[in-house]
């Protein structure tokens, strides 16, 4: 399995950005699929994640700013961000968990300048 996440960039406090992940198998019924960020010097922590059950969960620090979506039929899975803070700032790894083993992307570096 092979996550290939992009967008990642330079963006100015306040302003959006889009991430976008691209899985090498279908991504229906997976049971999790989503983002994960790790920051400098800090625990990798989750940002949003689709659950078995469909539902999405997210980290309580980016509840109301970001949203994540997907598109079984592209195998493709996204994170929108909006006002974005200089705290979000991290490099940005894209899930997934088929029932049996973890996955990861290589990751997207975001970097939110103040």
């Amino acid at each position: 399995v092979q996550l290939q996440a992009s967008g990642g960039g330079l963006v100015q406090a306040g302003r959006s950005l889009r991430l976008r992940c691209v899985a090498s198998v279908s991504t229906f019924g997976n049971r999790a699929l989503g983002w994960y960020r790790q920051a400098p010097g800090k625990q990798r922590e989750l940002v949003a994640i689709f659950r078995s059950d469909g539902s999405a969960r997210y980290g309580d620090s980016v509840k109301g700013r970001f949203t994540i979506s997907r598109d079984n039929g592209k195998n493709e899975v996204y994170l929108q961000m909006y006002s974005l803070k200089s705290e979000d700032t991290a490099v940005y790894y894209c899930y997934l968990h088929d029932g049996l083993h973890d996955y990861w992307g290589q990751g997207t570096l975001v970097t939110v300048s103040s």
